[in-house]
């Protein structure tokens, strides 16, 4: 990588700008595209043995005692319900609920001992998301904020230049909401201008108290009656106008090519050059037939949708396997919303019917395509939450008919496989209840880094703000032993 590498926005091309503006004067049917907002991505080699990365987010907050790091051995109100299973690597047990990852342990690798300091919802989502366990200046837990820490996905999407016009960073299928309607922190680029934020694709808009995989396993926590059910995964639309063939596209972006020239001549801002990037991708997404049938996921061939699952989870994650394919480098998908994997009561039906069984399946069917089509080692994943859950079952029975366990950021264990990763590998252990890392500990920046690092950023690499000041992606080493 060589010392001159510029790390800076790239001029705006003259045949790039006359593109500017076309797409609201032809009148293109882009619902679901309101919020492209990609970076200006610096071109550069990448580094890395990644092409791409999938963050698979839970939002809620994953016990760790009851998925890939049980205690058998531990006291009946430590325990849980679940046993462990044996796994194809020797010596590696999960969960007996799920099965299909276990059959595949030689395809990913764990981190039991990731640890940060909040048992907050809101600056857990902020730290996991963000990579930073320092909550930012004035950070307010009810809201997003300018001077947020930026999320992994900006950083990712600012710090890696985009391939065939398509963003670097995409974020689906939903914004993460909280039930009371107010929107998580962590989320979008905060401190690097909302110019940076990830593409934000809403295939499932958040509008209930509905959790999980909706609609095969969507359920309520706290099994109120009449709540409110969402059944719309609606996929973008990429169709042109009636009336509007591509061949009279090309005639009609020819134009307003031609009118627009002089306008843009006299704008060659920073505001113009994202917004020509993104008409220039919404081109890409209506003219590029692999592209488009990309996000037509609830239409896919009922083999992939038998194999990933007819839900929101399996959708979400046969679209980030498409995404991958036609060339976007940060997908995050978040799996589920309204902190889904909040379980603080019903905790052991919940997770066995309804939350492990959709997860299994899918994510075990992006194991096995991504594997079969030789893309596994050049995509990481990477599958965590906002932080684990307490080693201690508790009970809240004016809420809930059954326990379940509590918020818990000093522990927690986070998945990974692809991108140089060595199967059936375990980095750190927690103690003998689950509660603290025991050896080797790790924290958020270690995971971040090990995601910049996948995607090629050197470690030296710098965004810089309106100011021309710069800020550093790295506040540690990426997590040794996964590769």
């Amino acid at each position: 990588m060589s010392a001159k590498m510029s790390w800076g926005h790239p001029a705006l091309s003259r045949r790039t700008a006359l593109q500017a503006g076309a797409i609201g004067l032809l009148g293109l049917g882009t619902n679901h595209l309101d919020a492209l907002r990609t970076a200006a991505a610096p071109g550069h080699a990448l580094v890395g043995t990644a092409k791409s990365v999938i963050y698979v987010f839970l939002s809620g907050g994953l016990a760790q005692q009851d998925s890939f790091d049980l205690k058998p051995g531990a006291p009946d109100n430590i325990r849980g319900e679940f046993q462990p299973i044996a796994t194809r690597t020797p010596g590696l047990q999960i969960c007996e609920h799920l099965p299909q990852l276990a059959q595949r342990s030689h395809l990913w690798s764990l981190c039991r001992s990731l640890t940060h300091p909040s048992n907050d919802h809101s600056l857990g989502h902020h730290i996991m998301l963000t990579g930073r366990s320092d909550a930012p200046v004035g950070f307010n837990p009810n809201k997003p904020g300018p001077l947020d820490w930026p999320s992994i996905a900006s950083v990712g999407g600012a710090m890696t230049p985009s391939r065939n016009n398509l963003p670097p960073a995409v974020v689906l299928p939903d914004r993460l909401v909280h039930y009371s309607a107010r929107v998580i922190p962590g989320q979008f680029a905060g401190i690097m201008g909302a110019r940076r934020d990830p593409w934000l694709i809403e295939l499932s808009p958040f509008s209930s108290l509905g959790y999980g995989a909706y609609p095969e396993y969507e359920f309520d926590h706290q099994e109120r009656p009449n709540m409110p059910r969402r059944f719309k995964f609606e996929a973008p639309n990429l169709s042109l106008p009636d009336g509007v063939s591509f061949g009279r596209l090309d005639r009609r972006v020819d134009l307003v090519n031609l009118i627009d020239q002089q306008r843009i001549e006299l704008d060659r801002g920073g505001s113009t050059t994202s917004f020509d990037r993104h008409r220039q991708t919404v081109l890409s997404l209506l003219t590029d037939a692999k592209t488009r049938q990309a996000f037509d996921v609830t239409k896919a061939s009922d083999a992939d949708q038998n194999r990933y699952g007819r839900n929101s989870f399996g959708w979400s994650l046969l679209m980030a396997k498409r995404l991958v394919e036609v060339g976007v480098n940060l997908i995050q998908v978040n799996l589920g919303n309204n902190e889904t994997w909040d379980t603080h009561g019903e905790a052991f039906p919940h997770l066995k019917d309804q939350l492990f069984p959709p997860t299994d399946k899918a994510l075990s069917a992006l194991l096995d395509d991504l594997s079969q089509s030789g893309v596994l080692d050049s995509t990481l994943i990477v599958m965590a939450g906002e932080f684990g859950r307490t080693p201690k079952i508790t009970h809240l029975p004016q809420h809930y008919k059954l326990p379940g366990r509590d918020h818990w950021g000093a522990v927690q264990t986070v998945f990974f496989a692809g991108g140089g990763v060595k199967g059936g590998r375990v980095i750190g252990t927690s103690d003998k209840n689950g509660g603290y890392p025991a050896t080797d500990p790790q924290c958020p920046e270690n995971m971040a880094a090990t995601i910049y690092s996948a995607l090629g950023i050197p470690d030296t690499a710098a965004w810089r703000d309106d100011l021309d000041r710069p800020h550093h992606i790295y506040h540690a080493e990426p997590i040794r032993g996964l590769v």
